[in-house]
Protein backbone atom coordinates (compact mmCIF):
# COMPACT_ATOMS: atom_id res chain seq x y z
CA UNK A 1 0.00 0.00 0.00
CA UNK A 2 0.98 3.42 -0.73
CA UNK A 3 0.07 6.76 0.21
CA UNK A 4 -0.72 9.48 -2.18
CA UNK A 5 -1.27 13.59 -1.04
CA UNK A 6 -3.56 15.06 -3.37
CA UNK A 7 -3.13 18.89 -3.55
CA UNK A 8 -4.79 21.72 -4.86
CA UNK A 9 -3.69 22.18 -8.01
CA UNK A 10 -2.16 25.30 -9.88
CA UNK A 11 -5.35 27.12 -11.47
CA UNK A 12 -3.51 29.74 -13.48
CA UNK A 13 -2.36 32.66 -13.47
CA UNK A 14 -2.84 34.63 -10.19
CA UNK A 15 -4.90 32.14 -8.61
CA UNK A 16 -3.03 31.09 -5.01
CA UNK A 17 -6.35 30.10 -3.44
CA UNK A 18 -9.54 28.21 -3.35
CA UNK A 19 -12.95 27.40 -1.23
CA UNK A 20 -13.78 23.92 -1.01
CA UNK A 21 -17.73 23.58 -2.43
CA UNK A 22 -18.53 20.10 -2.10
CA UNK A 23 -16.54 17.11 -0.88
CA UNK A 24 -17.87 14.51 -3.99
CA UNK A 25 -16.29 11.68 -2.11
CA UNK A 26 -16.36 10.49 1.57
CA UNK A 27 -13.55 8.90 3.70
CA UNK A 28 -13.49 5.22 2.46
CA UNK A 29 -14.81 5.70 -1.18
CA UNK A 30 -13.32 4.05 -4.21
CA UNK A 31 -11.84 6.45 -6.60
CA UNK A 32 -10.98 6.02 -10.03
CA UNK A 33 -7.85 8.02 -11.71
CA UNK A 34 -9.18 11.05 -12.86
CA UNK A 35 -12.62 11.10 -11.23
CA UNK A 36 -13.39 14.40 -9.38
CA UNK A 37 -12.84 14.12 -5.42
CA UNK A 38 -13.77 17.53 -4.54
CA UNK A 39 -15.32 20.39 -5.75
CA UNK A 40 -14.02 23.87 -5.25
CA UNK A 41 -14.57 27.92 -5.77
CA UNK A 42 -12.07 30.69 -6.71
CA UNK A 43 -13.14 34.16 -6.99
CA UNK A 44 -13.87 33.57 -10.41
CA UNK A 45 -14.87 30.13 -11.37
CA UNK A 46 -15.99 26.78 -9.73
CA UNK A 47 -14.30 23.32 -11.03
CA UNK A 48 -13.82 20.16 -9.89
CA UNK A 49 -10.18 18.55 -8.61
CA UNK A 50 -9.65 15.15 -10.08
CA UNK A 51 -7.79 12.94 -8.92
CA UNK A 52 -4.51 11.25 -10.32
CA UNK A 53 -4.15 7.83 -9.58
CA UNK A 54 -6.61 5.28 -8.15
CA UNK A 55 -7.25 3.97 -4.53
CA UNK A 56 -9.23 4.77 -1.43
CA UNK A 57 -10.22 8.08 0.11
CA UNK A 58 -8.62 7.55 3.84
CA UNK A 59 -8.32 11.43 4.97
CA UNK A 60 -10.17 14.94 4.48
CA UNK A 61 -7.40 17.22 5.60
CA UNK A 62 -10.18 20.22 4.68
CA UNK A 63 -13.63 20.78 5.27
CA UNK A 64 -16.55 22.26 3.47
CA UNK A 65 -15.94 26.80 3.36
CA UNK A 66 -12.76 25.83 4.29
CA UNK A 67 -9.79 28.32 1.71
CA UNK A 68 -6.86 25.72 0.89
CA UNK A 69 -3.58 27.09 -0.72
CA UNK A 70 -2.36 25.91 -4.20
CA UNK A 71 0.01 23.53 -3.91
CA UNK A 72 -1.25 22.30 0.09
CA UNK A 73 -2.31 18.82 0.87
CA UNK A 74 -6.19 18.23 0.72
CA UNK A 75 -6.63 14.72 1.10
CA UNK A 76 -4.67 11.64 1.53
CA UNK A 77 -5.27 8.36 -0.61
CA UNK A 78 -4.27 4.97 -0.34
CA UNK A 79 -3.31 3.08 -3.63
CA UNK A 80 -2.18 -0.45 -3.99
CA UNK A 81 1.52 -1.13 -4.68
CA UNK A 82 4.03 0.71 -5.76
CA UNK A 83 1.95 3.94 -6.88
CA UNK A 84 3.62 7.08 -7.20
CA UNK A 85 3.09 8.72 -4.06
CA UNK A 86 3.65 12.11 -3.99
CA UNK A 87 5.30 13.83 -1.14
CA UNK A 88 5.41 17.31 -0.10
CA UNK A 89 8.92 17.18 -0.05
CA UNK A 90 9.31 17.09 -3.74
CA UNK A 91 6.91 19.58 -4.93
CA UNK A 92 7.22 22.25 -1.70
CA UNK A 93 10.19 24.31 -0.16
CA UNK A 94 11.24 23.47 3.35
CA UNK A 95 9.83 26.18 4.80
CA UNK A 96 6.53 24.50 3.08
CA UNK A 97 6.90 21.36 3.98
CA UNK A 98 7.10 22.45 7.70
CA UNK A 99 4.04 23.83 7.28
CA UNK A 100 2.03 21.47 5.14
CA UNK A 101 3.27 18.72 7.94
CA UNK A 102 2.19 20.49 10.50
CA UNK A 103 -1.67 21.03 9.27
CA UNK A 104 -1.72 17.51 8.50
CA UNK A 105 -0.65 16.55 11.67
CA UNK A 106 -2.99 19.03 13.84
CA UNK A 107 -5.68 18.17 11.31
CA UNK A 108 -5.38 14.47 12.41
CA UNK A 109 -5.18 15.22 16.48
CA UNK A 110 -8.23 17.70 16.22
CA UNK A 111 -10.34 15.35 14.70
CA UNK A 112 -10.63 13.89 18.66
CA UNK A 113 -11.46 17.43 20.01
CA UNK A 114 -13.80 19.46 17.27
CA UNK A 115 -14.31 22.79 18.10
CA UNK A 116 -17.08 24.76 16.27
CA UNK A 117 -15.96 28.05 14.57
CA UNK A 118 -19.15 28.06 12.83
CA UNK A 119 -20.79 30.62 15.11
CA UNK A 120 -17.84 33.29 14.60
CA UNK A 121 -18.39 35.91 11.72
CA UNK A 122 -15.13 36.13 11.43
CA UNK A 123 -12.66 34.08 8.82
CA UNK A 124 -10.07 32.13 9.82
CA UNK A 125 -7.86 29.58 7.72
CA UNK A 126 -7.74 25.83 8.25
CA UNK A 127 -3.91 26.17 9.85
CA UNK A 128 -5.10 29.03 12.34
CA UNK A 129 -8.31 27.01 13.57
CA UNK A 130 -6.47 23.75 14.01
CA UNK A 131 -3.87 26.03 15.99
CA UNK A 132 -5.99 26.64 17.81
CA UNK A 133 -7.74 23.45 18.25
CA UNK A 134 -3.87 22.26 19.28
CA UNK A 135 -3.67 25.25 21.78
CA UNK A 136 -6.74 24.85 23.38
CA UNK A 137 -7.88 28.65 22.14
CA UNK A 138 -11.35 29.09 22.05
CA UNK A 139 -13.33 30.70 19.49
CA UNK A 140 -13.64 34.41 21.79
CA UNK A 141 -10.26 34.29 22.05
CA UNK A 142 -9.64 33.73 18.69
CA UNK A 143 -12.15 36.23 17.84
CA UNK A 144 -9.95 38.96 20.30
CA UNK A 145 -6.82 38.35 18.15
CA UNK A 146 -5.64 41.53 16.18
CA UNK A 147 -4.76 39.99 12.60
CA UNK A 148 -1.71 41.41 10.50
CA UNK A 149 -3.06 39.63 7.35
CA UNK A 150 -5.37 40.90 4.58
CA UNK A 151 -8.69 42.10 5.61
CA UNK A 152 -7.48 41.65 9.16
CA UNK A 153 -7.06 38.47 8.74
CA UNK A 154 -5.58 36.56 11.72
CA UNK A 155 -2.59 34.62 9.75
CA UNK A 156 -0.38 31.65 11.12
CA UNK A 157 2.63 34.32 12.33
CA UNK A 158 -0.41 36.03 14.30
CA UNK A 159 -1.87 33.43 16.96
CA UNK A 160 1.91 31.59 17.17
CA UNK A 161 3.08 35.26 18.48
CA UNK A 162 -0.26 34.70 20.92
CA UNK A 163 0.53 31.91 21.66
CA UNK A 164 4.19 32.59 22.84
CA UNK A 165 2.86 35.91 24.54
CA UNK A 166 -0.06 34.09 26.35
CA UNK A 167 2.65 31.53 27.81
CA UNK A 168 5.09 34.20 29.08
CA UNK A 169 2.19 35.94 31.07
CA UNK A 170 2.32 39.50 28.96
CA UNK A 171 -0.87 41.12 27.49
CA UNK A 172 -1.02 40.07 23.83
CA UNK A 173 0.79 42.84 21.34
CA UNK A 174 -1.92 44.74 19.02
CA UNK A 175 -1.30 43.86 15.10
CA UNK A 176 -0.65 47.24 13.26
CA UNK A 177 -2.20 47.19 9.77
CA UNK A 178 -1.28 49.48 7.22
CA UNK A 179 -4.28 51.32 5.36
CA UNK A 180 -4.59 50.06 1.89
CA UNK A 181 -2.53 52.75 -0.46
CA UNK A 182 -5.57 53.51 -2.63
CA UNK A 183 -6.88 57.14 -4.00
CA UNK A 184 -9.14 58.96 -1.67
CA UNK A 185 -12.28 60.11 -2.41
CA UNK A 186 -11.95 64.16 -2.61
CA UNK A 187 -15.27 64.75 -0.54
CA UNK A 188 -15.42 63.00 2.78
CA UNK A 189 -17.79 60.01 2.94
CA UNK A 190 -21.93 61.14 3.30
CA UNK A 191 -24.24 59.89 5.23
CA UNK A 192 -26.39 58.76 2.06
CA UNK A 193 -24.07 56.41 0.73
CA UNK A 194 -24.83 54.42 4.10
CA UNK A 195 -26.42 51.34 3.35
CA UNK A 196 -30.24 52.18 4.32
CA UNK A 197 -32.13 49.51 6.56
CA UNK A 198 -34.40 47.65 4.66
CA UNK A 199 -37.88 47.10 6.03
CA UNK A 200 -39.17 43.11 5.73
CA UNK A 201 -43.21 42.45 5.84
CA UNK A 202 -44.55 39.17 6.77
CA UNK A 203 -45.22 37.76 3.11
CA UNK A 204 -41.54 38.86 2.30
CA UNK A 205 -38.82 35.82 0.94
CA UNK A 206 -35.44 36.62 2.17
CA UNK A 207 -32.73 34.27 0.21
CA UNK A 208 -29.20 34.66 0.83
CA UNK A 209 -27.05 35.70 -2.22
CA UNK A 210 -25.08 32.43 -3.33
CA UNK A 211 -20.91 33.05 -3.19
CA UNK A 212 -20.76 34.40 -6.92
CA UNK A 213 -23.38 36.59 -6.48
CA UNK A 214 -21.57 38.18 -3.48
CA UNK A 215 -18.45 38.31 -5.39
CA UNK A 216 -20.08 39.53 -8.85
CA UNK A 217 -21.46 42.36 -6.25
CA UNK A 218 -18.22 43.37 -4.38
CA UNK A 219 -16.77 43.57 -7.63
CA UNK A 220 -19.54 45.60 -9.20
CA UNK A 221 -19.13 48.06 -5.95
CA UNK A 222 -15.47 48.18 -6.18
CA UNK A 223 -15.33 48.87 -9.94
CA UNK A 224 -17.83 52.51 -9.40
CA UNK A 225 -15.42 53.23 -6.61
CA UNK A 226 -12.74 52.67 -8.57
CA UNK A 227 -13.04 54.23 -12.07
CA UNK A 228 -14.51 57.55 -13.31
CA UNK A 229 -17.25 55.70 -15.33
CA UNK A 230 -17.50 57.69 -18.67
CA UNK A 231 -19.87 56.51 -21.84
CA UNK A 232 -20.04 57.15 -25.01
CA UNK A 233 -22.79 55.95 -27.41
CA UNK A 234 -22.39 55.23 -31.48
CA UNK A 235 -24.90 53.72 -33.84
CA UNK A 236 -23.83 51.24 -36.52
CA UNK A 237 -25.29 50.13 -40.00
CA UNK A 238 -24.86 46.32 -39.77
CA UNK A 239 -27.05 45.49 -42.85
CA UNK A 240 -24.09 44.03 -44.55
CA UNK A 241 -23.37 41.83 -41.61
CA UNK A 242 -27.01 40.45 -41.07
CA UNK A 243 -27.36 39.80 -44.80
CA UNK A 244 -23.40 38.47 -45.35
CA UNK A 245 -24.19 35.91 -42.35
CA UNK A 246 -27.55 34.92 -43.42
CA UNK A 247 -26.06 33.73 -46.91
CA UNK A 248 -23.24 31.77 -45.47
CA UNK A 249 -24.37 30.61 -42.05
CA UNK A 250 -25.46 27.15 -42.98
CA UNK A 251 -22.26 26.63 -45.10
CA UNK A 252 -20.28 27.63 -42.42
CA UNK A 253 -21.61 25.17 -40.06
CA UNK A 254 -21.06 22.41 -42.63
CA UNK A 255 -17.79 22.78 -43.23
CA UNK A 256 -16.80 24.01 -39.36
CA UNK A 257 -18.76 22.12 -37.36
CA UNK A 258 -20.03 25.40 -35.47
CA UNK A 259 -23.12 27.72 -35.36
CA UNK A 260 -21.83 31.58 -36.39
CA UNK A 261 -23.02 33.84 -34.47
CA UNK A 262 -22.76 37.53 -34.50
CA UNK A 263 -20.67 37.65 -31.46
CA UNK A 264 -17.24 36.45 -33.46
CA UNK A 265 -18.04 39.26 -35.91
CA UNK A 266 -18.07 42.05 -33.25
CA UNK A 267 -15.36 40.85 -31.52
CA UNK A 268 -13.20 40.57 -34.48
CA UNK A 269 -13.76 44.60 -35.35
CA UNK A 270 -13.31 45.35 -31.57
CA UNK A 271 -9.77 43.04 -31.61
CA UNK A 272 -9.02 45.60 -34.72
CA UNK A 273 -10.06 48.60 -33.08
CA UNK A 274 -7.73 47.76 -29.76
CA UNK A 275 -4.47 46.99 -32.38
CA UNK A 276 -5.20 50.60 -33.65
CA UNK A 277 -5.63 52.48 -30.33
CA UNK A 278 -3.57 50.84 -27.61
CA UNK A 279 -4.36 52.96 -25.31
CA UNK A 280 -7.83 51.18 -24.75
CA UNK A 281 -5.50 48.04 -23.95
CA UNK A 282 -4.23 49.04 -20.54
CA UNK A 283 -4.50 48.62 -16.90
CA UNK A 284 -3.83 51.58 -13.91
CA UNK A 285 -1.95 50.65 -11.06
CA UNK A 286 -2.03 53.27 -8.74
CA UNK A 287 0.02 56.39 -10.36
CA UNK A 288 0.96 53.79 -13.05
CA UNK A 289 -0.35 52.73 -16.38
CA UNK A 290 0.34 49.31 -18.03
CA UNK A 291 0.32 48.80 -21.27
CA UNK A 292 -0.85 45.13 -21.94
CA UNK A 293 1.32 43.29 -24.55
CA UNK A 294 -1.51 41.02 -25.67
CA UNK A 295 -5.60 41.77 -26.71
CA UNK A 296 -7.09 39.58 -24.70
CA UNK A 297 -11.16 39.86 -25.31
CA UNK A 298 -13.21 39.05 -22.10
CA UNK A 299 -16.72 37.89 -23.12
CA UNK A 300 -19.29 38.73 -20.54
CA UNK A 301 -21.52 35.55 -20.46
CA UNK A 302 -24.70 34.90 -18.52
CA UNK A 303 -24.99 31.96 -16.62
CA UNK A 304 -27.65 29.57 -15.87
CA UNK A 305 -28.75 30.57 -12.34
CA UNK A 306 -28.40 34.01 -13.44
CA UNK A 307 -25.02 35.26 -12.30
CA UNK A 308 -22.61 36.58 -14.96
CA UNK A 309 -18.66 35.30 -15.87
CA UNK A 310 -16.44 36.59 -18.21
CA UNK A 311 -14.04 34.34 -19.90
CA UNK A 312 -11.53 35.63 -21.96
CA UNK A 313 -10.31 34.94 -25.86
CA UNK A 314 -6.47 35.19 -25.32
CA UNK A 315 -4.42 36.72 -28.34
CA UNK A 316 -7.62 37.50 -29.91
CA UNK A 317 -6.36 39.95 -32.87
CA UNK A 318 -4.32 37.00 -33.69
CA UNK A 319 -7.37 34.62 -34.74
CA UNK A 320 -9.19 34.83 -38.29
CA UNK A 321 -13.25 35.01 -38.01
CA UNK A 322 -13.12 31.01 -38.08
CA UNK A 323 -11.07 30.73 -35.01
CA UNK A 324 -12.90 33.67 -33.14
CA UNK A 325 -15.94 31.49 -33.90
CA UNK A 326 -14.85 28.16 -32.09
CA UNK A 327 -13.21 30.30 -29.31
CA UNK A 328 -16.64 32.21 -28.83
CA UNK A 329 -18.68 29.14 -29.36
CA UNK A 330 -16.26 26.70 -26.84
CA UNK A 331 -16.49 29.50 -23.68
CA UNK A 332 -19.75 30.14 -24.23
CA UNK A 333 -21.05 26.11 -23.85
CA UNK A 334 -18.36 25.66 -20.96
CA UNK A 335 -19.87 28.31 -19.26
CA UNK A 336 -23.12 27.22 -19.59
CA UNK A 337 -22.55 23.83 -18.75
CA UNK A 338 -20.32 25.10 -15.84
CA UNK A 339 -16.85 23.85 -17.25
CA UNK A 340 -14.61 26.54 -17.46
CA UNK A 341 -11.12 26.41 -15.77
CA UNK A 342 -9.71 28.90 -13.53
CA UNK A 343 -7.42 29.81 -16.05
CA UNK A 344 -10.10 30.50 -18.25
CA UNK A 345 -10.99 33.88 -16.59
CA UNK A 346 -7.77 35.29 -15.98
CA UNK A 347 -5.61 37.96 -17.99
CA UNK A 348 -8.51 39.82 -19.53
CA UNK A 349 -7.34 43.39 -21.28
CA UNK A 350 -10.63 44.61 -22.77
CA UNK A 351 -14.48 42.90 -22.30
CA UNK A 352 -17.21 43.08 -24.38
CA UNK A 353 -21.01 42.54 -23.93
CA UNK A 354 -23.76 41.52 -25.10
CA UNK A 355 -27.05 43.02 -23.83
CA UNK A 356 -28.63 42.36 -26.81
CA UNK A 357 -29.30 39.22 -26.19
CA UNK A 358 -32.04 40.24 -23.77
CA UNK A 359 -33.40 42.81 -26.22
CA UNK A 360 -31.83 45.92 -25.09
CA UNK A 361 -31.05 48.43 -27.41
CA UNK A 362 -28.08 49.74 -25.09
CA UNK A 363 -26.85 50.19 -21.82
CA UNK A 364 -24.08 51.31 -19.75
CA UNK A 365 -21.97 48.61 -18.21
CA UNK A 366 -19.73 48.52 -15.36
CA UNK A 367 -15.73 48.20 -15.89
CA UNK A 368 -14.11 45.02 -15.86
CA UNK A 369 -11.13 45.65 -13.10
CA UNK A 370 -8.34 46.35 -13.65
CA UNK A 371 -9.20 46.80 -17.29
CA UNK A 372 -10.19 50.87 -18.46
CA UNK A 373 -12.99 49.71 -20.83
CA UNK A 374 -16.18 48.22 -22.23
CA UNK A 375 -17.94 47.51 -24.58
CA UNK A 376 -21.90 46.79 -24.59
CA UNK A 377 -23.44 45.06 -28.08
CA UNK A 378 -26.87 46.66 -28.72
CA UNK A 379 -30.11 44.64 -30.03
CA UNK A 380 -29.73 44.63 -33.74
CA UNK A 381 -33.03 46.22 -35.46
CA UNK A 382 -34.96 46.74 -38.35
CA UNK A 383 -34.85 50.88 -38.62
CA UNK A 384 -35.99 53.17 -40.78
CA UNK A 385 -32.65 55.18 -42.29
CA UNK A 386 -31.97 57.67 -44.85
CA UNK A 387 -29.78 55.78 -47.63
CA UNK A 388 -27.47 58.11 -49.62
CA UNK A 389 -26.97 57.46 -52.92
CA UNK A 390 -25.08 59.40 -56.06
CA UNK A 391 -29.05 60.10 -57.03
CA UNK A 392 -30.15 61.01 -53.85
CA UNK A 393 -31.50 60.33 -50.53
CA UNK A 394 -34.17 58.17 -49.94
CA UNK A 395 -35.87 56.11 -46.82
CA UNK A 396 -34.97 52.49 -46.49
CA UNK A 397 -35.22 49.76 -44.21
CA UNK A 398 -31.51 49.32 -42.76
CA UNK A 399 -30.77 46.28 -39.59
CA UNK A 400 -29.08 49.02 -36.94
CA UNK A 401 -27.31 48.70 -33.62
CA UNK A 402 -25.79 50.67 -30.64
CA UNK A 403 -22.48 50.27 -29.01
CA UNK A 404 -22.08 51.67 -25.43
CA UNK A 405 -18.86 52.39 -24.44
CA UNK A 406 -17.89 52.74 -21.00
CA UNK A 407 -14.36 53.96 -20.12
CA UNK A 408 -11.69 54.94 -17.27
CA UNK A 409 -12.02 58.74 -17.08
CA UNK A 410 -8.79 58.40 -14.69
CA UNK A 411 -6.49 57.82 -18.13
CA UNK A 412 -9.14 57.25 -21.02
CA UNK A 413 -10.36 61.01 -22.23
CA UNK A 414 -13.23 61.30 -24.43
CA UNK A 415 -11.54 62.10 -27.49
CA UNK A 416 -9.78 58.83 -27.26
CA UNK A 417 -12.50 56.78 -25.76
CA UNK A 418 -15.12 57.85 -28.55
CA UNK A 419 -12.33 57.51 -31.75
CA UNK A 420 -12.32 53.82 -30.35
CA UNK A 421 -15.97 52.72 -30.63
CA UNK A 422 -16.62 55.23 -33.85
CA UNK A 423 -13.36 52.89 -35.27
CA UNK A 424 -15.26 49.41 -34.18
CA UNK A 425 -18.22 51.18 -35.74
CA UNK A 426 -16.67 51.56 -38.58
CA UNK A 427 -15.02 48.21 -38.83
CA UNK A 428 -18.38 47.41 -38.95
CA UNK A 429 -20.07 48.69 -41.67
CA UNK A 430 -17.03 48.70 -43.74
CA UNK A 431 -17.41 44.67 -43.77
CA UNK A 432 -17.27 43.16 -47.28
CA UNK A 433 -20.25 41.00 -47.62
CA UNK A 434 -18.25 38.68 -50.70
CA UNK A 435 -15.51 37.53 -48.03
CA UNK A 436 -15.25 34.02 -47.37
CA UNK A 437 -14.94 33.03 -43.92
Amino acid sequence: MARFELKLPKMGESVAEATITNWLKEVGDKIEADEAVLEIATDKVDSEVPSEVSGVLIEQLFGKDDLVQVGQTIAIIETEGDAPAVKAVEAAAPAEVTEIEKTIEVAKDAVAAPQDFSGSDKFFSPLVKNIAKEEGISVAELESIAGSGKDGRVTKEDILKYIETRKSGAQAPQAVVEAPKAVQPAAPVQKSQQAVPVSVNGGDEIVEMDRMRKLISGYMVASVQTSAHVQSFIEVDVTNIVKWRDKVKSAFEKREGEKLTFTPIMMEAVAKALKDFPGMNISVDGEYIIKKKNINLGMAAALPNGNLIVPVIKNADQLNLVGMAKAVNDLGNRAKAGKLKPDDTQGGTYTVTNVGTFGSVFGTPIINQPQVGILALGAIRKVPAVIETPEGDFIGIRQKMFLSHSYDHRVVDGALGGSFVKRVAEYLEAFDVNRDF
